[in-house]
């Protein structure tokens, strides 16, 4: 079974599906809350959009070719959906699943029918930036609820982001280590103190592994700078957002 999954997980059309799909996923995370409308047409526009913007971006980026036929066979099923939902046959809940449904083959005709077309990267400057910001931009998404909801994790979770710098240390291993026992002190104290104090402490400890981040992102040590930078942003939003309550 190795050997029939992993080539095809190597397959560039896999691969720029995969990068759609996430793209997609960022957008509805980041751009979808920014506009609830309550007619269903404007909702399903809205929905269309915010998944074909980011991923229209990422494809210039990445010089995929067909653009417009991939946003087409984004926007195109909802426009189907819409019909019956005019003729009062289907619900406002069924156009927004089908127009998800029936978006995914639509999808993959366009990237099969074409066969994954690759250009020339996109040399614009603001392209450029925001594309190779994706980690920052991932962990945005994955974060953008805590503004609305802010989670305090537990303090062994600390731990447990510094032992991937433990698990992956290709430099440094003693300096790790170091950091680690600082975490772990910051975790008795976690426990030692009240509950509200304890809140503060977490926060303080997630906002200073946002900076430990930096410092790898920065020198390009002992893990990927994507890593780096995506779990630094992640770290910082969890800070920040449980500060917010705090005070």
């Amino acid at each position: 079974m190795t050997t029939t999954v992993m080539p095809a997980l190597r397959s560039p059309v896999v691969r720029h599906g995969a990068e759609m799909l996430v793209a997609m996923l960022v957008g509805m995370a980041l751009l979808g809350p920014l506009w609830t409308p309550e007619r269903v047409e404007l909702a399903a526009l809205w929905m269309a959009a915010s998944m074909s913007v980011p991923m229209a971006l990422w494809m210039r980026y990445r010089g995929h070719g067909r653009i417009v036929e991939m946003c087409a066979a984004m926007v195109v099923p909802y426009a189907v959906v819409l019909v019956p939902y005019w003729a009062g046959l289907v619900s406002a809940d069924v156009v927004e699943m089908g127009g998800h449904l029936l978006m995914l083959p639509a999808m993959a005709f366009v990237l099969v029918r074409y066969r994954h077309e690759h250009g020339t990267p996109s040399a614009n400057p603001v392209i450029r930036f925001l594309g190779d910001r994706w980690p920052s931009v991932l962990s945005l998404a994955i974060t953008i609820d805590f503004w609305a909801s802010p989670v305090v994790p537990p303090v062994w979770t600390l731990l447990l982001c510094q032992a991937a710098y433990l698990f992956f240390a290709r430099r440094a291993p003693r300096v790790q280590l170091v950091v680690f026992g600082l975490f772990l002190l910051l975790g008795a104290a976690v426990l030692a103190v009240s509950p509200h104090t304890g809140v503060l402490l977490i926060a303080l400890g997630w906002a200073a592994h946002a900076l430990w981040d930096l410092v790898h992102h920065v020198r390009d040590a002992v893990v990927p700078r994507w890593w780096a930078e995506g779990c630094g942003v992640f770290d910082l939003v969890i800070a920040v957002t449980i500060l917010t309550v705090w005070f």
